[in-house]
């Protein structure tokens, strides 16, 4: 759990430093973390009476430091989820400003004016 903690703590420095690409970075290293901490969480839970009745003060400990985890976790969530909407946004804006740029000024032969989404929009990878 501390080092996934570390991880998520350092993601979320670095997503509100503005450095998103070096925060993408870490993707796969708080994937494995993540999935070891998972792991052992339900290997607790299926444990928790011997753990409860063998190391009370150790659960408790356990317990607190979970606690500190979730709280962690749900601001780099919150971090993460604005993130996100700003890519989206600039991104959606980029998009309209392309669109706006590529629209038509002239007429057709019918002296009518080509529809506006008939103009090409923007590709976007999402696994950048």
């Amino acid at each position: 759990m501390d080092s996934l903690l570390a991880v998520i703590e350092q993601e979320t420095a670095l997503l509100r430093a503005g450095k998103l690409r070096e925060a993408g970075e870490m993707q796969p290293r708080k994937a494995e973390l993540m999935q070891h901490y998972i792991q052992c969480l339900n290997r607790t839970r299926d444990n928790s009476v011997a753990l409860g009745n063998l190391a009370p003060v150790a659960v408790a400990d356990l317990r607190c430091d979970h606690a500190e985890f979730q709280a962690v976790l749900k601001i780099n969530l919150t971090i993460l989820s604005t993130a996100r909407e700003v890519a989206e946004k600039l991104v959606r804006s980029v998009a309209e400003s392309v669109s706006v740029a590529e629209t038509p000024k002239t007429y057709d032969r019918g002296g009518v004016r080509p529809p506006a989404n008939s103009t090409r929009g923007i590709a976007v990878n999402r696994n950048l």
